[in-house]
């Protein structure tokens, strides 16, 4: 007998399936029911079921929520769903997830039960002389060399690949998780699968192939976890959207940091900021190595960027050097490399809106950036053109047509700017402060605190914090 469980959060619409159609007639009889997808979990857990019957919108845990996690842990049972005749697009995913029929609510008169279960039963018939018994995911892997294993690296936005997959009747085929699966077949098989999926990946959402090798003597659940933890961790730096397909083996092991260390996020800003990587091929390609190597989580890699645009501009965006945009969004580090390559474009076409040569202009960032994180120093133009190896008056004159502020006001500006963030997040004292920013006198740094302020730090960091 076909055991049947039916799955509706409507208790007429269950009890009417259950009492009124003619299952005896076809080798079947109703052994449960569940109001939700929770609940027919459970139900499946401690019963055998060959068939489901299920509703697609039910609170708790919908229908396509139940037959995801159904044909995962029961990759057997046979699934029917029940459906209104406006649920189209819902039906679609639902034979995508491998339904193997659908009844609209609508059909079901005393007229069509006949029908409709005659027509489930020649289904179930159908895929039981051919379809290969599937391993559990518990047993080992002995008879199989390599797993095949299309996923994409798009797992979060909801989207169902456009394709229905296939699986031949001599293949084994998992659902790893949302839009990704993996497949193994004899060696014989082994060809006509590869062409098959590898045919699959203009129709997936930034798509891999992963052949994956040293899988025997596994567990086909280490195998789905492992290619879950490759696509979250690897997948990003290994994805190439020219050259989709992947060989890897299960003996490689990630080892991302924790945290990548202080001093190579340093190196990477100093390239960022002091390196001509904007437009010379040589410094590009070793910024790109040099964060590419630290094999940063998407997070951090995330971080990482925000502050180094947010520093640019607020060091160059009021300058001719110009703002920069911020990559909202990306899935892999193909992704990152192409926004680092039309940032590079972006900066040097405003390098090029100016009338000084390239060396000129990365002699001025250079002296910026020795300012801003040398505050406590009295730096002096004549000190650093020096530094530089540029004249004094060519320099000054470079820098303020540059940065729009001549260098002295710019040091004042820069200095002001950060005791600023002193008095308003910090107890210091005023003396302390001022050290900070290259003040050895207090009377003096008040005093040009407020020709620029209007007010004097102790007036500025009351009204700043509300303090009465």
């Amino acid at each position: 007998m076909i055991k049947v469980l039916i799955v509706d959060d409507d208790k007429l619409v269950r009890k009417g399936i259950s009492s009124a159609m003619p299952w005896n007639e076809f080798g079947m009889e109703v052994v449960g029911e569940a109001s939700n997808g929770a609940k027919a979990l459970d139900f499946l857990e401690s019963n055998s079921v060959d068939l489901m019957l299920t509703d697609l919108a039910m609170p708790v845990m919908s229908g396509i929520e139940l037959m995801r996690a159904a044909r995962q842990l029961y990759p057997e049972l046979h699934i029917v769903v029940l459906t209104l005749h406006q649920d189209f697009d819902y039906i679609q995913e639902a034979l995508r997830l491998g339904a193997i029929d659908y009844i609209a609510k609508v059909q079901l008169e005393k007229e069509q039960f006949e029908h409709v279960l005659n027509r489930i039963h020649t289904r179930i018939c159908e895929l039981a002389n051919t379809r290969r018994k599937l391993p559990l995911l518990g047993e080992t892997n002995v008879h199989y060399r390599k797993v095949y294993a299309l996923v994409s690296l798009d797992r979060k936005s909801g989207q169902i690949w456009p394709i229905e997959l296939e699986s031949n009747v001599d293949e084994v085929r998992f659902e790893v998780e949302r839009n990704s699966w993996m497949w193994a077949t004899a060696l014989n098989g082994e060809d006509q699968l590869f062409d098959r999926l590898k045919g699959y990946l203009d129709q997936i959402p930034q798509g891999s192939l992963l052949l994956l090798s040293d899988v025997q003597e596994r567990t086909w659940s280490q195998i789905q976890n492992w290619i879950i933890n490759y696509t979250e961790s690897s997948l990003f730096y290994a994805y190439e959207p020219q050259d989709p397909v992947i060989a890897v083996s299960m003996n490689e092991e990630d080892s991302f940091p924790i945290e990548p260390q202080d001093e190579e996020m340093d190196r990477i800003k100093r390239s960022w900021f002091l390196s001509p990587w904007t437009h010379n091929d040589h410094y590009y390609n070793q910024l790109v190595e040099e964060f590419k190597s630290l094999r940063l989580q998407k997070g951090q890699l995330m971080g990482l960027l925000y502050s180094l645009v947010m520093e640019w501009n607020h060091l160059f965006a009021q300058t001719t050097l110009g703002r920069i945009s911020m990559i909202h969004s990306f899935q892999s580090w193909y992704e990152v490399e192409q926004w680092i390559k039309q940032t590079s474009e972006s900066i040097r076409k405003a390098d090029e809106q100016t009338s000084y040569s390239q060396e000129m202009i990365d002699g001025v960032k250079k002296a910026v950036m020795i300012m801003q994180n040398d505050l406590d120093q009295a730096f002096t133009a004549s000190g650093l053109s020096q530094q530089l190896n540029i004249s004094r008056s060519y320099f000054s004159q470079c820098f303020k047509d540059i940065m729009g502020k001549t260098f002295n006001d710019y040091s004042r500006y820069i200095r002001m700017e950060k005791s600023k963030e002193y008095l308003l997040n910090t107890n210091n004292t005023i003396f302390w402060i001022a050290e900070r920013v290259g003040y050895t006198d207090e009377k003096y740094f008040s005093r040009i605190f407020r020709e620029l302020t209007g007010l004097l730090p102790s007036e500025y960091r009351q009204l700043g914090r509300g303090d009465k």
